[in-house]
Parts: C-alpha cells; sequence; structure tokens
C-alpha cells in the first residue's frame, strides 16, 4: 500500500441541477469557480469535464474572469488558478466569521493524540466543504481530502456528521436530492444513509469506514450552534483498522473537543462579539450554550 492513501482521481462533476431549468451564464460561471476550488482541476480538460461544459463555453468563462482577476493563466504551462480578486472576497467572508481559529487546536490535539490527520469541514448547501486539514504523522495517511475539497453530505464521516444533525424535515429533503448525485459512490445508498443517520444520534458521533476509498474511513463529531444546527464537523481520516481498534478513544476525544468548539462558537457570535478579530483568542470553558441533540 503506498505511503499516501489516496482516491483514484478523475474530473467530477460538482453540478446540481434542477429539472428543466436552463442554466444562465452566471451559474455556469459559479460551477467553473466551484470546480478549481478544489485545487486538482487545473486544465481546461478538466475543468469543463468537471463543470459539464464544452471546452469552448469554459474557455470564454475562464477568459473574462482572467481579465477581471478573478482567474489567473500560466503563461508557460496554460493552466488556470484562481486569482487575487477572490482572495479579497474570501477575506471579506471571513471578516464576517472564520471557524478555523477557533478548530484548529482541537484538530493539533487531535493529531498529537492519535497521529492521523484531522479534517474540519463545513456545510455548504448539500455539500460539505473542507476547509482545514491538520496532517497526520503515522506514514499511511489518507490524504485525499484536502482544503478546498467538496463532498455531497453523506460521503465521508464529516459529511455524514452534517447531515446526520440536520434538522428532520431538511435532512430527509436532502437526501431526496443527493440520491441522484451518488451515481460515483455505488456503496452509499438510501439506507445506508438512513442506517448511519441513526446510529450517529444515538451514539453523538458518525463513522464510515471503507465505503468512499478502500480500506480507509473516518470518524467524526459535529459542532452545533446555540440552536443545536450543525454548522462544522471535526474528524479523524484513518485506515478503518486504526479507526476500529481505538473507536471509543478517539469519539471520546472529537466529542470533547466538539463541545469545547461549541463553546467558543457562542462565545464569537453571540451579538456584539468581535467576532472575526477576537476568535482566536476566546477562553473556553464551561458548557456549550447548544447542546448535543439526539
Amino acid at each position: 500500500m503506498p505511503t499516501n492513501a489516496r482516491a483514484t482521481h478523475k474530473p467530477k462533476s460538482i453540478v446540481t441541477r434542477s429539472s428543466g431549468a436552463s442554466v444562465s451564464s452566471v451559474e455556469r460561471a459559479m460551477r467553473v469557480l466551484r470546480v478549481m476550488s478544489e485545487g486538482s482541476n487545473a486544465r481546461l480538460t478538466d475543468i469543463a469535464a468537471a463543470a459539464d461544459l464544452d471546452k469552448a463555453t469554459a474557455l470564454r468563462l475562464l477568459e473574462m474572469m482572467v481579465r477581471d482577476g478573478f482567474v489567473m493563466r500560466d503563461a508557460l504551462t496554460k493552466q488556470f488558478s484562481l486569482g487575487p480578486e477572490l482572495m479579497v472576497l474570501g477575506a471579506a467572508a471571513l471578516r464576517r466569521f472564520d471557524p478555523r481559529p477557533i478548530v484548529r487546536p482541537s484538530l493539533m490535539r487531535l493529531v498529537g493524540e492519535f497521529e492521523d490527520s484531522a479534517v474540519l469541514s463545513i456545510p455548504s448547501g448539500i455539500e460539505s466543504l473542507c476547509i482545514d486539514v491538520e496532517e497526520g504523522t503515522y506514514p499511511i495517511r489518507a490524504n485525499y481530502l484536502r482544503v478546498g475539497s467538496r463532498r455531497p453530505l453523506g460521503v465521508g464521516a464529516g459529511s455524514l456528521a452534517l447531515l446526520a444533525w440536520l434538522p428532520e424535515a431538511e435532512r430527509e429533503a436532502a437526501i431526496d436530492i443527493l440520491l441522484g448525485q451518488l451515481q460515483r459512490y455505488p456503496r452509499i445508498t438510501a439506507g445506508l444513509l438512513h442506517e448511519r443517520i441513526e446510529q450517529a444520534r444515538a451514539k453523538g458521533y458518525a463513522v464510515l469506514l471503507d465505503v468512499v476509498v478502500e480500506r480507509m474511513g473516518g470518524i467524526s463529531a459535529p459542532i452545533l450552534d446555540p440552536q443545536g444546527r450543525p454548522v462544522a464537523a471535526i474528524s479523524i481520516a484513518a485506515l478503518n483498522d486504526r479507526i476500529l481498534s481505538r473507536e471509543v478513544a478517539m469519539a471520546q476525544a472529537l466529542m470533547r473537543e466538539a463541545m469545547q468548539c461549541q463553546v467558543r462558537w457562542a462565545e464569537a457570535t453571540r451579538p456584539g462579539a468581535r467576532t472575526a478579530h477576537r476568535v482566536g483568542s476566546l477562553r473556553t470553558s464551561g458548557e456549550p450554550a447548544g447542546g448535543r441533540k439526539t
């Protein structure tokens, strides 16, 4: 087995279609940016394939975004990358609230305790978005999750935790939509999702093994806001055997860290708190304002 366990990479479509709806130029441009945010699609061919666009349309959109600074093109390789204007937009969004300073100490502690990679994910529509990764020190690492990578909710432990703690009506609506988009994950069915969601809510954490990547899996706990909604999830990605042999210890550590993050989240987002500027120095204490609902 190679040192780094990776999923076989193919350009993948991230398109969410509405039946019978026409696709606007704005939606096509958003598809292109979303595809590029994963960092692995830099060639025109790959971008067009993953965004479900013909090459001529993709090139036209990319050239427009290059002119406005949202995309850059390397003069030698002809490959594309995200541009500085998106950094400005991202910084503006994070000034509103950035969860990474809250959660990063937890990721570091989890890696220090278990040696496997720890991941922070947040919900984005019916997808899970990876926004931070603390690489593990164990020689065989599950590094198929990178900052910027996206997955449908329910695909992966962190993504499953985000789905499991949604309000029931929203969760069922999301599953109905997701079932039409899981062709790349044939082991994930409605029955499996409902079974794992029930188990997760009963235990307080989610486990998904050998479903997305052979012999690899994850274990995760949700971070809830004061109203009990999942705003993020922290997870450990590792070989199946390393999770199964230490599931209880990993689960306890994840739930402990998630509770601490919930306290700081509630403090950082309360009315009048200076979220983006104070979030990194907030003190962790007491019990979470939003408990773990089952």
